[in-house]
């Protein structure tokens, strides 16, 4: 039987899953991360790979939350989605990143020679332990879930905006604006160009896609807010 399926068997006693957990981890993490850690043994899960989730979702949020107390998390969230731009336009790197076959530290030490003073130390970290362990998710995914654990540490939506041709400083200032007061909330904007996209600009925030050209667009909005 697997460990994770050992720390979440809901037969075994909380208390005595909770204890081997910080004996596994006692000398390995900071005191707080085994009690952490143990408290989340402690808990009933419906599936065991709901467990290993939770933990990697607390990884990425204690990457993050260093990475906003250092002043860097605009850089990070930045980083995600231009390296996630690369690997959609390089198919060979993409290959390389998810080939099963090569060993999860090759994998691994692809991104940080890629990254190596060109990214923010936490972007790197959380970049690197994606493609080490994706877990059974395709590329694509774990990076959204990267650029979403990102948003949210500082509420707010990630608004992916595709455009013909790049966007002015003013008009992605008053695109930011006018979003904001549509969705109730501080958007950031990842900005890529695509000379193809339909009718100039495309924006995606969610599920939510908005096609249309950005004086429409922002037009539009504006009569949404007036009414």
């Amino acid at each position: 039987m697997s460990l994770r399926r050992v720390l979440t068997d809901p037969a075994q006693p909380a208390e005595a899953k909770a204890q081997l957990a910080q004996r596994l981890l006692g000398g390995q993490v900071s005191g707080p991360t085994a009690d952490l850690v143990a408290g989340l043994v402690r808990s009933r899960w419906s599936r065991s790979r709901d467990f290993t989730d939770a933990l990697e979702e607390l990884a990425n949020l204690a990457e993050l939350t260093a990475a906003q107390r250092a002043g860097g998390l605009d850089d990070v969230e930045d980083e995600i989605f231009r390296f996630g731009r690369i690997v959609v336009s390089d198919h060979a790197l993409r290959a390389a990143l998810t080939d099963d076959s090569a060993p999860a530290e090759a994998r691994a030490g692809l991104v940080r020679n890629l990254l190596a003073g060109r990214a923010h130390a936490s972007t790197e970290r959380l970049l690197a332990r994606l493609v080490a362990h994706p877990r059974g998710r395709s590329l694509e995914s774990g990076l959204e879930t990267l650029a979403r654990l990102a948003a949210e540490r500082r509420n707010r939506l990630v608004a992916v905006v595709t455009s013909a041709v790049p966007l002015s400083d003013a008009q992605r200032d008053r695109l930011a604006r006018s979003l904001a007061k549509l969705y109730g909330k501080e958007l950031h904007l990842n900005l890529d160009v695509d000379p193809e996209v339909l009718g100039g600009i495309r924006v995606q925030i969610g599920d939510e896609v908005i096609n249309g050209s950005l004086a429409d667009r922002i037009e539009e909005v504006s009569r949404r807010m007036a009414g």
